[in-house]
């Protein structure tokens, strides 16, 4: 009885060894035609919209946009785009994004305002650029160092 267990196990064993390789025996090339295939190119779709960004959460975002003196194009991609950017720049502590107004048309991006230093101007350009969706940055920001007060007596 032992002994039936252990063979019915071993033939169970490299049954699903064998199915699992999936190798057809020997001499045969199962891999010939995914071979042959790596040389014919191959399109990628690249997906930038999320569907869960609805034409209501673009009205609002050009809403905020347009009091914030930003422009957002017409389409449902330049306000996404636009969203991202503005919630990296203000995640990012190297960005002062309030400062930065993001101006999105036709997946173009350009970046205004007044910065701090020239990291915080590269920072923002580059959060930007790595934003999915983003076809060009154009980088209008000015480098200003903050005004200090002066305390009167």
């Amino acid at each position: 009885m032992k002994r039936n267990l252990m063979l019915l196990a071993a033939i169970a064993a490299t049954s699903l060894g064998l199915a699992a390789c999936e190798n057809p025996g020997p001499g045969i090339n199962g891999n010939a035609n995914a071979n042959a295939n790596m040389s014919t190119p191959v399109a990628v779709a690249k997906a930038t919209a999320t569907p869960k960004y609805t034409e209501e959460q673009a009205r609002e975002a050009r809403a905020r946009a347009k009091e914030n003196k930003e422009t957002i194009g017409d389409t449902l991609e330049d306000a996404w785009i636009h969203t991202k950017i503005v919630a990296k720049l203000i995640a990012n502590s190297k960005t002062p994004e309030r400062k930065i107004n993001v101006d999105v048309v036709n997946n173009a991006v350009t970046l205004r305002g007044t910065v701090d230093t020239a990291e915080e101007k590269a920072a923002a350009e580059q959060t930007a650029k790595e934003t999915e969706g983003v076809t060009k940055v154009t980088n209008q920001l000015k480098v200003a160092a903050p005004t200090k007060s002066t305390k009167t007596k």
